[in-house]
């Protein structure tokens, strides 16, 4: 896994960088800018492209300006360099960038007034005005700029991040920014990139390597991590010699109804192609014949027979909710796997149930994995204003009661007891289809079942969730909850070759 550095402590990381390897910042600048470059170039091949890069006077204009000075030596011919001229602080190696640039050939335009700008033409426009650390809404001149960048019709790339867009906290409602098309960054993405708001400020983001000292970032205290597949490797269990059915543990699915058994079916599937040795899915009457038909290596457990303790005893993993329903007796359910004091996996009907029943949501038992979308996680903790918000919910609630919570969405946040918050990045809007929720509850079962840790088990459910959804995505418009159960076996084996 990699940290994730709030911006203070990439300029930390600069600072650490620029002394110890001894290199002088304004040639790790100069690095920065042909990392940057190398990327620009395969996004915008055409070399006769009308290219404006618009600078600050920080070191975000400077790298800027190097960009601009590289692009004109990779033979693109259409460069025109804005030097964003609304304050009187001006650092150092942007200085010195500026008396580099014009001993090129590059048309300069100083910019004191937005009306300077009103005769800009670009097919691409080179964001490099601010940098990262903004910690407020954007005004006056430099609002009116990028309202103006925005209603141009040009391609956006910024430079490490969007002009006016936060790092990391919370993501203003009304943002004033400047809106990229791609984001270049520099070592690591923003903690804030992976928030949904982000939106409004980027629509996609490359990270290039800049050469920082990577022992310095990884050493640095930081809850923020972003999960890797070198990680994830880490974490699998390759199976051994002599092992059988009763290594791999026995997960129980609770879950299904009347109308909804493609829910218990899904997270059954799911659960039984991450590992798990057994797989009995708890289920109405009704559905046995479905169980039978589609999964014969599933045993059942009838809801209609009477459930005492003695049937979860020696389970290794229990699964509650999806599909179940929200009657009187499946709250009587809950509430028995409740006080049997095992870590329990909680999705869909049941979070429904336990929104309505705080007393079992205060008494689940520590190591429990929740797994909400936005409106489940709100009717359990209340409403909450932006993603920032609902997470640090998350991770307080995490601490606080030794639960693990996997917030779903593009990117998923899985905050940790210990006050991390890993973030996975697999997945693609290929998997935006019905079922999904429910095939992650059956990964993490299964791997629950097989003796992973609670932790363990979130982390690479999620990952292996979106990582399968990726590959199945490189051949379809779409994928399928189906699709993606079958699909797991095939992404670890990939994985731990």
């Amino acid at each position: 896994m990699k940290n994730l550095l709030t911006s203070s402590q990439m300029r930390n990381a600069d600072a650490y960088t620029i002394k110890h390897q001894s290199i002088s910042s304004i040639n790790l600048m100069e690095k920065a800018a042909k990392a940057f470059v190398k990327v620009f170039k395969k996004e915008v091949p055409n070399k006769e492209a009308r290219i404006s890069i618009l600078c600050g006077q920080g070191n975000n204009g400077g790298d800027g300006l190097a960009i601009a000075r590289l692009l004109y030596g990779e033979n693109y011919k259409e460069i025109a360099v804005y030097l964003i001229d609304f304050s009187e602080n001006q650092s150092e190696d942007n200085k010195k960038n500026i008396k580099r640039l014009l001993k090129f050939k590059i048309p300069v335009v100083i910019i004191k007034g937005i009306e300077e700008l009103k005769n800009l033409q670009a097919d691409i426009i080179v964001d490099a005005i601010l940098g990262s650390g903004l910690n407020k809404p954007l005004q006056g001149n430099y609002a009116d700029t990028a309202s103006f960048v925005n209603d141009l019709n040009a391609k956006v790339i910024a430079v490490d991040v969007p002009t006016g867009f936060n790092s990391e906290g919370g993501i203003a409602e009304k943002y004033s920014g400047i809106k990229a098309d791609l984001t270049i960054c520099f070592q690591r993405p923003k903690i804030n990139f992976f928030f949904p708001e982000s939106v409004k400020a980027l629509s996609r983001f490359k990270v290039v390597d800049i050469g920082l000292d990577e022992n310095f970032i990884e050493n640095q205290k930081s809850e923020w991590k972003l999960t890797t597949e070198q990680g994830i490797k880490k974490l699998i269990k390759p199976r051994k010699n002599f092992s059988h059915k009763g290594t791999y543990g026995h997960a129980l699915i609770v879950a299904g109804n009347n109308t909804t058994m493609g829910a218990a079916l899904l997270a059954a599937s799911a659960c039984i192609h991450s590992g798990a040795g057994l797989t009995t899915v708890c289920l109405p009457q009704s559905g046995l014949i479905a169980l039978n038909t589609s999964l014969p290596e599933a045993m059942a457990l009838p809801r209609n027979q009477h459930l005492a303790m003695e049937a979860f005893d020696k389970l290794s993993a229990i699964a509650v909710g999806p599909g179940l329903g929200i009657e009187e007796e499946n709250e009587e359910i809950l509430e028995k796997l409740v006080n049997l004091r095992k870590p329990l996996v909680l999705d869909a009907d049941a979070l429904t149930l336990l929104s309505q029943r705080g007393d079992l949501l205060y008494e689940l038992p520590a190591q429990s994995i929740l797994t909400p979308h936005m409106k489940e996680f709100d009717r359990l903790f209340g409403e909450h204003k932006n993603w920032w918000k609902r997470v640090e919910t998350a991770r307080r609630e995490a601490v606080e009661r030794g639960l693990i919570f996997v917030l779903k969405n593009q990117y998923t946040f899985v905050c940790l007891p210990d006050g991390d918050v890993h973030i996975n990045s697999t997945g693609n809007p290929a998997m935006a289809s019905g079922g999904m929720g429910d095939v992650l509850t059956g990964i993490i079962t299964g791997l629950m079942a097989q003796s992973y840790s609670s932790a363990d088990a979130a982390i690479l459910g999620a990952y292996l969730h979106g990582k399968a959804g990726d590959e199945l995505a490189k051949k379809r418009f779409t994928v399928s909850a189906s699709q993606l159960a079958l699909q797991i076996p095939k992404t670890i084996k990939r994985i731990i070759k």
